[in-house]
């Protein structure tokens, strides 16, 4: 299966947008230069007061659906 890693840096600030209901994609690059669409709902298991900060792996199948997001250690 393909999977492409992120670096997400987003502070609680820009993550409000989302639950303001003003955004519901976030558009992230992926260390290879790839441009990703991800709905926004997928990070909020990753959601802490200060946003959401780390790296993840983005797994999907060849069709294009998303998989899973896990973060990397």
């Amino acid at each position: 299966m393909p999977n492409l890693v992120l670096d997400i840096a987003l502070s609680a600030e820009r993550m409000k947008a989302v639950y303001q209901g003003h955004a519901n994609r976030i558009l992230i690059r992926s260390r290879d230069g790839t441009r990703v669409s991800l709905p926004a709902h997928h990070l909020r298991p990753f959601l802490t007061h200060e946003g959401v900060y780390g790296s993840f792996e983005l797994e999907f199948a060849e069709q294009g659906q998303l998989l899973g997001l896990r973060r990397l250690k």
